[in-house]
């Protein structure tokens, strides 16, 4: 279980060409990896199977989130399509909440409804990476997470499919540290 009072939690996230990106990214986490959020654009229907594959080739346990679902080490909560996702507080402990709404930022879900959440309730303890993607969703929530002390990563140009999201948010000031695809995974190992 997952007090509210001073673990890890990491989020997550990507649009075009984030796929792969988040592959690279998880791919080098273990089962005593702190939890992960994470919210990617995919067609409807797809977070689930996304999530599905993803469990079975990655160490960590890998789910399409659904309201209620604690953070707890080693596991991945994918928000659902359609749903945007927020980190909650539920009985001191940190939980996930996957609601209908309008789209943010021309998304459904949105990075920065997710992000702008575990600025809220996580502050300095998290650490938001934003990857390859179309368009701004999540720059503004990453600039609020940084805000609040969070450590902060954009994927850089050279390794994006697409330098949309991680650009606007190195434009506004979110990112803290701009690196290569290939070397993200290991500084958030370092920075937890």
């Amino acid at each position: 279980m997952l007090s509210a009072g001073g673990e890890k939690v990491i989020s997550i996230g990507a649009s075009t060409g984030g796929v792969d990106a988040l592959s690279e990214v998880l791919k080098k986490f273990t089962k005593n990896t702190p939890p992960i959020v994470l919210t990617i654009h995919l067609p409807n229907g797809m977070t689930k199977i996304y999530a599905d594959q993803l469990d079975d080739e990655l160490k960590m346990e890998v789910k399409e989130a659904e309201s209620g679902d604690l953070l707890n080490r080693g596991k991945v909560l994918i928000a659902p399509s359609m749903k945007h996702m927020k980190v909650v507080r539920k009985a001191g402990l940190l939980a996930v909440e996957c609601f209908a709404g309008e789209k943010v930022q021309h998304a459904l879900p949105s990075v920065d409804v997710l992000f702008e959440s575990v600025a809220r309730e996580v502050g300095e303890n998290a650490v938001g990476v934003i990857l390859t993607g179309i368009g701004s969703d999540g720059a503004r929530g990453l600039k609020e997470m940084r805000n609040r002390g969070a450590q902060t990563i954009g994927q850089d140009e050279k390794t994006s499919v697409i330098y949309g999201m991680p650009k606007v948010a190195k434009e506004m000031g979110a990112v803290k540290y701009e690196l290569p695809i290939d070397k993200i995974a290991d500084k958030i190992i370092s920075l937890l």
